[in-house]
């Protein structure tokens, strides 16, 4: 069939667009980067260039497409201008749901974000049916909550549209910020990552970005419309993602806890650098915060209804370290 993906230069996308391209279906994949671009040549993929900002060029992308994968969004924690945030993230999903709708496809996957649910503190694992909190560190989750609820409003309206929420996603791919979990492994295995936030208790969910894909594959074909699934992979703390790094490359360095008010005010350098640069900080005060918070996540919703079954860490980190190595 033909597949229509946004974002599909980034890291989730580029993997879903191959994955689909490779089992046969014609993949249509929206682009705006030149250079990006490379890494989807493949016999079944048609790329367009386009904006999901401007719906006019959506409209010969989606022509025929029975499936909208919608990956595209901005992902970073920091944006000089927070509203383009907002649009990119809202507008330009409802931009793709709209073309979609226009075009006929028969079913549409979002990719959200774990985040959206909150810290876990209170509730030892967030799960689906986890309370939304009032506020978010990051405008990212804040802007993905409100796109969920506007795509859910549409779903009720009789399209089939379903949202898969992954957590902190790794694996081979370009070293974007995306991917910057992978990055801090590479790091990591050269000898060059030695710290760690906080006192090293605070957990985080990682999965492999191949569980990912095969995540928003099932929600296609099984997801109920108008629902969220979880798609995370193992829940580790972060002394025990720093263990298992050094147990997979049997390097073990000597590594220093930062305590995280000093994190803080170095996010606080940083992003009074990036104002007068015009760069991006590399963290950020409310990153920072989100430091002192449990992000336990459980993924047994998409487990049960899709057969959701991913690689545990150690399985995930081993391949990834593999890739590495052959890409130095």
């Amino acid at each position: 069939m033909k597949i229509f993906i946004s974002g599909a230069t980034g890291f989730i996308g580029s993997h879903l667009a191959l994955r689909l391209a490779d089992e046969g279906h014609k993949v249509h994949a929206l682009y705006r980067n030149e250079t990006a671009a490379f890494v989807l040549r493949h016999p079944n993929i048609r790329l367009f260039k386009g904006d999901i900002l401007t719906y006019k060029s959506l409209e010969d992308p989606v022509k025929g497409c029975s499936q909208i994968y919608h990956t595209a969004a901005y992902a970073k924690v920091y944006h000089k201008d927070i509203k383009s945030i907002y649009r990119l993230n809202i507008e330009g999903t409802m931009n793709v749901v709209r073309a979609g709708i226009n075009a006929g496809a028969d079913s549409i996957v979002c990719t959200s974000t774990a985040g959206v649910l909150g810290a876990s503190d209170k509730v030892g694992c967030c799960d689906e049916n986890t309370a939304r909190p009032k506020n978010y560190f990051i405008d990212y989750e804040c802007s993905k909550a409100i796109m969920e609820e506007a795509l859910k409003t549409v779903a009720a309206s009789g399209t089939r549209i379903i949202i898969v929420n992954p957590t902190r996603v790794y694996g081979p791919g370009v070293l974007s910020d995306s991917n910057g979990v992978t990055r801090i492994m590479q790091r990591y295995m050269a000898g060059k990552w030695r710290v760690i936030p906080g006192n090293g208790s605070n957990i985080g969910n990682y999965v492999y970005v191949d569980d990912v894909v095969t995540g928003h594959i099932l929600a296609m074909e099984k997801g109920k419309s108008g629902e969220s699934y979880l798609l995370g992979g193992s829940n580790l703390t972060y002394d025990e993602f720093f263990l298992e790094l050094a147990l997979l490359t049997g390097k073990k360095y000597a590594m220093f806890h930062i305590p995280l008010p000093l994190a803080g005010i170095v996010a606080k350098f940083m992003l009074l650098l990036a104002g007068i640069t015009g760069g991006s900080p590399l963290i950020t005060p409310s990153l920072v915060r989100k430091y002192l918070h449990h992000w336990c996540i459980s993924s047994e919703k998409a487990s049960r209804e899709l057969n959701y079954q991913p690689a545990d860490f150690k399985t995930g980190a081993g391949l990834t370290f593999d890739w590495l190595r052959k890409n130095k």
